[in-house]
């Protein structure tokens, strides 16, 4: 278990860690007026959310689920399923915003990104505390 506990654990680092750098490049995206400036981060974008993002979000939740075999069932395992549930939309909003940049077709600010961007500290620490405090 405790092997399975560690690979989920690194996938959750991999997968987060695109989940603050993506936005984070569609704000600079975002502020791009050049065309060259524009590409490179349509390609460091794709590059990021398929090659880093979506492995780390299928390898955290499959090894997440192997787990569930080895956890007591309990609100507050419910509480982090409803929390990885919602992180899973934010990461398919990210996929959706990534192809309207891929498109040219982002109607969003730079400073919309900003805030998109603070999304997911929320979501850490909610599942974080839900894991290791079990409040409830």
């Amino acid at each position: 278990m405790l092997w399975i506990k560690a690979l989920h654990i690194i996938f959750m680092v991999t997968w987060f860690a695109g989940l603050f750098y993506l936005p984070r490049l569609f704000v600079y995206h975002a502020m791009a007026e050049d065309a060259a400036g524009k590409e490179r981060f349509t390609v460091m974008e794709r590059k990021l959310y398929w090659g880093i993002m979506a492995p780390g979000a299928v390898l955290t939740i499959l090894f997440g689920m192997l787990l569930l075999n080895y956890v007591a069932m309990g609100a507050w395992l419910y509480a982090k399923l409803g929390v990885v549930v919602l992180l899973i939309a934010y990461h398919l909003y990210c996929g959706k915003l990534l192809a309207d940049f891929a498109r040219d077709r982002n109607t969003k600010s730079h400073l919309w990104y900003r805030w998109f961007n603070e999304v997911p500290i929320g979501f850490l620490a909610a599942a974080v505390v839900l894991a290791v405090v079990k409040p409830f």
